[in-house]
């Protein structure tokens, strides 16, 4: 007599409701629904492919609020966008002295980290702030390079979505002693040619100001695609020439990868006019100076 236990045939997990399912991957992290869950078979792929599945994803991930009104074009390119959207610059507001920085140019007395608000100096308008890089009486230039595929952005996330990128930068003179200001961002292909760059005309402040912080801004919108790196370079030099640190005050740079886009996503093969201007920008004589 066979006296074996009854045998259950194993349900398949693809049985489970698809609101289910949506609530399982809702609780995967989202480059394994990716890269492991979506090729599994069709049914998977098409529920993570929904737009309320990465949607519910940036509302659990504290990315929007219950009452977010405003349109999203791709809630999978933005809860992506968002998980990596963090300041790119390292010690921009000089707490580690000049780690991270390249110093290009170090004129006069050389760079030095001074504590706010200095001396014939003002408060900066954020109280998180504590100290800022001065430059001297000879021009003081400092930069960082930005491996944007090495901070987390994959290449075709860049080259089709090219996300706006949004530069800031702060600085101010002493009241006693005028400055020049300049500040300098490229936006450069995986061999160096410069793609689109944001070259402000340097900035005088005269002597016998008002010591307030300035905020300089800018967004790269529908550039070409390839980038793959960022120079930011900035400084400066009083108009004085008085030995000590009497320059442009500089502090709580950055550089942000926007979720947003002034732009509809195209294919990552670049239209006629975007074309004519990568090959426009490959036979530029000008390359990005690598830190060294």
């Amino acid at each position: 007599m066979d006296t074996s236990e009854p045998t259950t045939a194993l349900a398949s997990i693809n049985e489970l409701p698809e609101n289910i399912l949506l609530e399982l991957f809702l609780h995967v992290p989202a480059r394994q629904l990716l890269l492991n869950c979506r090729p599994v078979c069709s049914l998977w792929r098409d529920l993570i492919d929904l737009m309320i599945l990465w949607k519910r994803k940036c509302l659990r991930d504290g990315f929007i609020t219950k009452d977010w009104d405003q349109p999203v074009e791709d809630w999978k390119i933005c809860y992506f966008l968002r998980s990596l959207q963090r300041n790119l610059l390292r010690n921009p507001c000089a707490e580690e002295g000049m780690l991270a920085w390249q110093i290009d140019t170090e004129g006069g007395n050389y760079w030095k980290v001074e504590s706010l608000p200095g001396a014939h100096g003002t408060d900066f308008p954020d109280p998180k702030v504590k100290k800022y890089f001065v430059t001297s009486y000879e021009m003081c230039l400092k930069s960082q390079l930005v491996d944007l595929v090495a901070s987390g952005y994959w290449k075709e996330l860049l080259d089709t979505v090219r996300p706006d990128i949004v530069v800031r930068d702060w600085f101010a003179a002493r009241a006693d002693c005028g400055c020049t200001y300049q500040l300098k961002v490229y936006l450069a292909s995986a061999d160096y040619f410069v793609l689109a760059s944001f070259e402000p005309e340097p900035v005088t402040i005269e002597q016998w100001n008002d010591a307030a912080w300035r905020e300089v801004s800018h967004t790269f919108s529908d550039y070409p695609p390839g980038v793959r790196y960022i120079l930011f370079r900035h400084g400066g030099q009083d108009t004085q020439y008085w030995a000590g640190w009497y320059g442009p005050r500089l502090t709580n740079s950055s550089i942000v990868i926007s979720h947003k886009m002034t732009r509809n996503a195209a294919s990552s093969e670049a239209q006629p006019g975007q074309k004519h201007r990568q090959e426009k920008a490959a036979q530029s004589p000008y390359k990005v100076v690598l830190p060294i």
